[in-house]
């Protein structure tokens, strides 16, 4: 009798029993305190973006216009320069890495989840790609610049646009493995033994069942991983982005400009009319890559729906 008295005392929150506060007024007071101190922090950090944006917006508006979008860069006369080769070295730029990085990324993925064994060169690979999503974009550079520009030199072109291509791709690759295996993991093992009692082969599970399953978590972590490679300056100032010429990137092994570079060229640089122009660059980089993410994410909400 004592003993079924103490477990249910125990499991009402009684004597002996778990931390529980059985005051009401004291667990909505403590419910609405977390609730404001969550939404208080969102809420600088929406401010703080809101008050950018319109500063970048303000700043660059006097420059913004078709012009700006089709002109080149000029220092003679910057009131009549705009950002044309650095937009189309910067979709070059892009293009070619979700090209190199997505199939290889969703392949190691695969390979490391479905095929690999748990062996000790695994663990130890598997450990290091994680290592690697936190390495400055610099060290990439510097990466890039001693196999791909002089050691490939014949192949990539030297300091080709598929070069900076390529060094973005290493930057990314470790953020779509870890992102696609994670989506990969959390599939049910159901959905792979029911397809392997029906005949399926390893592939055919795969090809089939898991990668339409695992699209929609994996595109996220490639969203995020482009979205960090139109951005970094670092890598391609490394491996040799230009910062002024007079023609436009027609092909993988041409030069090519990008929009991170040339809007550090402006800002570096103290007239006014360089700062607007480093604004209204900033404004043409968040559209692009607004463009880019709005089209990943429909992608992504059409294999939710399917899958």
């Amino acid at each position: 009798m004592t003993q079924s008295t103490t477990r249910a005392q125990q499991q009402e929150g009684g004597p002996g029993g778990p931390d529980f506060k059985a005051s009401k007024s004291t667990r909505y007071g403590l419910d609405m305190a977390f609730t404001m101190l969550v939404a208080g922090a969102a809420l600088v950090g929406v401010v703080a973006l809101v008050v950018l944006l319109v500063d970048v917006i303000r700043d660059g508006s006097t420059m913004l216009s078709l012009e700006f979008l089709t002109s080149f860069p000029s220092q003679i006369f910057p009131e009549n320069g705009g950002i044309y080769p650095a937009l189309i070295g910067s979709l070059w730029l892009l293009g070619l890495t979700a090209l190199i990085s997505v199939p290889l990324g969703l392949g190691a993925a695969v390979y490391l989840e479905e095929y690999a064994e748990d062996t000790r060169i695994n663990r130890i690979i598997e450990v290091n790609i994680s290592n690697l999503a936190g390495v400055p974009s610099v060290i990439y550079g510097l990466l890039g610049l001693g196999i791909f520009v002089e050691l490939l030199a014949p192949v990539t072109g030297g300091t080709s646009v598929l070069t900076g291509a390529l060094t973005l791709s290493l930057l990314i690759l470790p953020v779509i493995i870890v992102a696609t295996r994670e989506a990969l993991r959390a599939i049910p093992g159901s959905i792979r033994e029911g397809g392997y009692a029906l005949g399926a082969t390893r592939w055919e599970v795969i090809w089939s069942h898991l990668l339409p399953m695992a699209l929609p978590g994996a595109l996220t972590g490639i969203i995020l991983a482009l979205s960090r490679a139109i951005g970094e300056a670092a890598p391609i100032l490394v491996v040799g982005v230009s910062l002024y010429q007079t023609y436009v990137t027609s092909g993988p092994f041409d030069g090519y400009m990008a929009l991170p570079t040339q809007i550090y060229d402006w800002i570096s640089r103290p007239q006014q009319i360089f700062q607007d122009s480093a604004a209204a660059g900033i404004v043409v980089a968040m559209a692009v890559l607004l463009l880019a993410n709005s089209f990943a994410i429909w992608l992504r909400n059409r294999y939710q729906q399917r899958s």
